[in-house]
């Protein structure tokens, strides 16, 4: 994937003259669109080659202001409010790049879906927090999630492909060795991202931090642990959700148990079959959550020791819907050495 074009080269200040507009156009030639906006950097309109070349063939000067000639009616995402369905919309009609606005007309983003897999409309958790143990002595000075794969940490992957499918709103959950991660990536302003942190004064299980975040801001959240490595398609993850209606939807990762006997069929003691060396699949829970956020506000408690499998139990009891998601692609839960070394390998043949 090329370099992103950082949103602000994309920006063309009202009062530039034609000129300088096109100047900006050529320094980002590979999706020649930019977008004028006022001193508040509120969007007024967009501009492209064409929109040039018609303004100078309709009698316009170099030096007459890029407003006189821009299209006034961009489309254009309000990040508070757009659906995933209008982002599939776009891309089916090769509108590609695309202004992110405030709820006051602000752009706060411009987006390429030919360089993006998708802009999905939620937050992501990183539970970060944990003292990987049975990684020790890598652990012992280096965070688990900062232990590097292929020459990056792994919350690095997992960050990367998340901002891959436009995630930009990240909270990190942190506690041992917190302050190498919390350096590392700091508020994520250098990647266009925005990333807080979460501090675990104890621990407080699997989801326990979470509690803590009274303002996300989109109605779903991802919750995933740091460890795994994943090429997960979170565009048709979150689709998913949507199309079942769901509440809550838990990554399922398929374990295949293969029995060396035949398998008896018993109607009580009689015996009414049986299946040759079968092999049977079940689903584990990934560690991948999606759901939505009036759920995390209404049972997970602050401050209290509270693990994921609490929240699915309590959604189940209350007749919430929740889905079990089965993951199809690649994944890998970096929990002791044998997968360390595991991941090292699988990252040279598996595509992410």
């Amino acid at each position: 994937m090329n370099e992103l074009i950082p949103y602000s080269h994309r920006l063309i200040d009202k009062n530039s003259s034609i000129l300088e507009a096109l100047s900006v156009l050529n320094k980002i030639a590979r999706e020649p669109i930019a977008f004028v906006v006022d001193e508040d950097k509120r969007l007024l309109g967009s501009l492209t080659d064409g929109d040039v070349r018609r303004g100078l063939l309709g009698g316009h000067d170099l030096n007459d202001k890029v407003e006189s000639i821009i299209q006034h009616n961009p489309v254009f995402i309000n990040k508070s409010s757009y659906k995933v369905e209008d982002i599939v919309e776009y891309k089916n009609k090769n509108i590609m790049v695309l202004p992110v606005v405030d709820d006051n007309n602000k752009i706060v983003n411009v987006i390429s879906l030919r360089q993006l897999r998708s802009y999905l409309p939620m937050d992501v958790v990183i539970m970060a927090g944990g003292r990987g143990e049975r990684l020790r002595p890598l652990t012992d000075t280096v965070p688990k999630p900062m232990l590097e794969v292929a020459g990056k940490p792994i919350i690095q992957h997992n960050i990367e492909r998340l901002t891959n499918f436009g995630v930009d709103d990240f909270w990190i959950s942190i506690n041992y060795l917190g302050e190498v991660i919390q350096t590392y990536f700091g508020d994520g302003n250098e990647k266009s991202i925005h990333i807080e942190y979460v501090n675990e004064d104890k621990p407080l299980g699997t989801l326990g931090s979470v509690g803590y975040i009274k303002n996300f801001g989109h109605d779903y959240v991802l919750i995933m642990n740091s460890d795994i490595l994943t090429n997960l398609d979170y565009e048709h993850f979150f689709l998913d959700f949507l199309r079942e209606n769901a509440d809550l939807s838990v990554v399922s990762i398929p374990y295949k148990v293969s029995v060396p006997y035949a398998v008896l069929e018993n109607k009580e003691r009689s015996i009414t079959g049986f299946s040759e060396k079968p092999t049977y699949t079940y689903y584990s829970n990934g560690g991948i959550y999606l759901v939505k956020r009036k759920f995390i506000e209404q049972y997970v408690p602050q401050g209290q020791f509270f693990n994921a499998t609490d929240l699915i139990e309590r959604m189940v009891e209350n007749g919430n819907k929740v889905i079990s998601y089965h993951m199809a692609g690649y994944w890998l839960d970096i929990g002791k050495h044998e997968d360390f070394k595991k991941a090292q390998e699988d990252f040279k043949s598996i595509i992410f």
